[in-house]
């Protein structure tokens, strides 16, 4: 019999690596090298071994303001053959309206190796309706196991928009790579913007990960109160803005999920809020004390939120004080855990295994 693991207190060395100017996400390409957003529509490329840092040009205009600007970044499946990028960010509409939008182009690596282009960009989907304000945008993707893109589409503050399938505006879009539509979609039927539609009644939804059996998590930001952590079903309502575990932020009550059964209540819930943004769900070797964790990063809580995981079950186990707003954790290719701290100087910080 072997003996028990031995995890250290604290389980973690932060290493800064790195300084970005509002940083918002990030992705490894497969030499280890690093692509990171910031919000002001820069795209970087960042040499993890040496703390370099150059710039992608051919990113699309953005519209920064708010909560806007430019959003995530990810890898089509096979990118080694094909170099596709995606990238969402904020595009400005007719008038003062402005909605998330999906591109995906050609990346190509400078000789030098510090820098490199976009090429044959292409929007393949956006947020409709365009509406007033710069909130609550969400456009965090993932692709799944079946290669299929998927979009979190928050609720622009707009709150109601979430229940109407007829509006992009808080749900889970679900797409081919190339933007259009798979016909297994569960409201493929009533076609416009419901065909595109996995999920709905979502509010501000920040993360999105798969875990080892191939379930699809996602978080949400609550109101005053009421963060989730959402397990994801096919065609199911999660209740905003009719239910909530918070309430508004001028004290009206919202009806708690509790009360209204039809609707899909989170497997965990915050209140105080941690404030939410960015999901990993942990696969690697370097933490073996970590795997099939998931890690969320905390703004208004300044942490790392360890979350485990039971099946279709979930709870926050351990909180990990960071003492900077975190905005985006991803796992890199040797294991170690990397977040992105949020605003002007925001720090790339690499996480490697304590001695035990």
């Amino acid at each position: 019999m072997s003996p028990p693991r031995v995890v250290p207190d604290p389980p973690f060395t932060s290493t800064p690596v790195a300084t970005f100017n509002e940083p918002w996400a990030m992705t490894f390409l497969p030499d280890g090298r690093l692509l990171v957003t910031e919000k002001r529509g820069t795209l970087r490329l960042a040499h993890v071994a040496t703390g370099q840092v150059g710039q992608v040009t051919g990113v699309p205009a953005v519209a920064y303001g708010g909560q806007g600007g430019l959003g995530d970044v990810l890898l089509h499946p096979r990118f080694a053959d094909n170099r596709l990028v995606y990238l969402s960010y904020a595009e400005a509409g007719s008038g003062s309206t402005r909605g998330a939008a999906v591109a995906r182009a050609t990346l190509t690596l400078d000789a030098s190796g510090n820098g490199g282009s976009l090429s044959n960009l292409q929007v393949i989907w956006r947020q409709l309706p365009k509406v007033n304000g710069e909130g609550h945008y969400g456009h965090r993707l993932a692709f799944g196991a079946d290669g299929k893109l998927w979009i979190t589409s928050s609720d622009r503050q707009a709150m109601t928009p979430a229940q109407d399938l007829q509006s992009a505006l808080g749900k889970l879009i679900r797409l081919n790579d190339d933007g259009s539509v798979p016909p297994d979609n569960p409201f493929a039927a009533q076609g416009g913007i419901a065909a595109q539609v996995w999920t709905l009644g979502h509010r501000n939804l920040l993360g999105i990960a798969f875990d080892n059996a191939g379930r699809l998590w996602t978080h949400e930001m609550g109101p005053a109160g009421g963060d989730e952590l959402n397990l994801i079903e096919r065609g199911s309502n999660y209740g905003w803005p009719v239910v909530s575990n918070g309430d508004h932020y001028d004290g009206t009550p919202i009806p708690d999920h509790a009360t209204r059964p039809e609707f899909n209540a989170p497997e965990a819930w915050w209140t105080p809020v941690i404030a939410p943004a960015g999901f990993v769900i942990y696969s690697g070797n370097l933490f073996p004390w970590y795997r099939g964790k998931g890690f969320i990063g905390g703004l208004a809580s300044q942490a790392l939120i360890e979350i485990e995981f039971n099946g279709t079950q979930a709870r926050e186990v351990r909180r990990y004080p960071m003492g900077r707003r975190i905005r985006d954790v991803e796992q890199g290719p040797d294991g170690a855990l990397w977040l992105l701290e949020d605003g002007s100087g925001g720090r790339l910080l690499k996480l490697t295994p304590n001695p035990s």
